[in-house]
């Protein structure tokens, strides 16, 4: 394993260790159990995923945005009393001993050494003083940009690095696709992500204008979320200015080339639904990534067509292509029918599956291998 990749890991898997240690400390908290800090360029998604555990743990979520706050605010305020100096904690901090939850300490590796100093003591420790400590059953986890970001970074010093368990955040673009596919991410994105999986993330100062829009998976996020809400005769200029201002120029006008290529393989719906229609598998390669994006989500779509006739459609269309593709798409309708919570099933148990297999099986074994 080359050394300079053993503690970089997907989203998938960040996902699995808070969850692992969240639930160590609720089974039976222990001081040693660590703290962890995730690294990772801007956008890469590092709070969504701490957040999200949290969630998926129905349990309580802090966050602590260290790059705004003081070190007063940290450590408390010194309060002069007849028996001594006591310190006013924050009221953010959780009391109640029976509470489960994750303390997120975001942009820790944005703030200057105070700021860093005075989280020492609730990092390791898990107290501020005499007058605090944080209930067993919460995870301390922390996030931070790297200093090849080009973002807003301090190096971190060894006292407080050597407190934390230090992960990587590696968004590798097929576990990104894996993850917008369960998400609903527009169907557009996750095929140009497909397509051009370079185009995913982009911080360097080189190509890109950093105080301007530049591709990060967060950015990407958005830009789903104006395509599902943009009508589809939305003005190009339009498209350009919003779509641009999040990805920058370059990767902007990719995404509006190719989203405007998902939306003329709506046509597909068409060539499903009637099973007289020529199937027409088009040989240029963006086109070939948009109709497989399509046509994974399309054969869900339940306000178009009976059931019966978007499954032989899937299936007629899927036949036709690339075994690469064919195999692509029917993993991308497999995730993209459990995220709409649809009986994935009826694909595997179809009268035509047994065709399709015959045709793509080894091609798809190798993408599942």
């Amino acid at each position: 394993m080359d050394l300079d990749t053993c503690n970089k890991i997907s989203a998938r898997q960040l996902e699995e260790m808070l969850d692992f240690l969240l639930k160590e400390r609720w089974s039976s908290p222990d001081d040693r159990l660590p703290a962890v800090m995730v690294w990772g360029p801007p956008g890469a998604g590092k709070s969504a995923i701490v957040k999200s555990v949290a969630q998926k743990n129905d349990c309580c979520f802090i966050d602590l945005r260290l790059a705004q706050m003081e070190a007063i605010d940290i450590k408390g305020l010194p309060v002069p009393e007849k028996d001594g100096v006591h310190w006013k904690i924050s009221a953010v901090y959780p009391r109640d001993p029976e509470s489960r939850g994750i303390l997120f300490l975001d942009e820790l590796s944005a703030c200057d050494r105070t700021i860093q100093t005075a989280a020492y003591e609730l990092i390791l420790d898990r107290k501020l003083g005499d007058d605090y400590r944080l209930p067993g059953n919460w995870l301390i986890v922390a996030a931070g940009n790297r200093i090849e970001d080009n973002a807003s970074a301090v190096a971190m010093s060894s006292a407080l690095a050597n407190r934390f368990l230090h992960v990587e955040l590696d968004y590798d673009p097929k576990n990104w696709i894996n993850w917008a596919l369960k998400s609903g991410i527009h169907g557009s994105v996750t095929g140009l992500m497909r397509y051009k999986p370079d185009l995913l993330a982009d911080t360097n100062e080189n190509t890109q204008n950093l105080e301007r829009g530049f591709p990060t998976p967060r950015s990407w996020e958005r830009v789903s979320v104006l395509f599902d809400r943009l009508p589809a005769d939305a003005p190009q200029e339009l498209l350009r200015s919003m779509i641009c201002g999040l990805v920058g120029n370059s990767a902007g006008l990719e995404a509006i080339s190719f989203y405007n290529l998902y939306q003329e393989m709506q046509n597909v719906l068409q060539m499903m639904l009637d099973p007289d229609a020529e199937v027409k598998i088009p040989s240029d390669l963006a086109k070939r990534y948009a109709l497989a994006s399509a046509l994974s989500r399309m054969v869900w779509n339940t306000g178009a067509g009976s059931e019966e006739l978007r499954l032989a459609g899937f299936f007629r269309i899927s036949l036709e292509m690339p075994g690469d593709f064919a195999a692509m798409t029917m993993l991308d309708a497999m995730e993209s029918g459990k995220q709409t919570g649809q009986d994935c099933m009826k694909l595997i148990t179809h009268p035509a599956y047994k065709e399709w297999i015959k045709k793509h099986g080894k091609a798809l074994r190798g993408r599942t291998a």
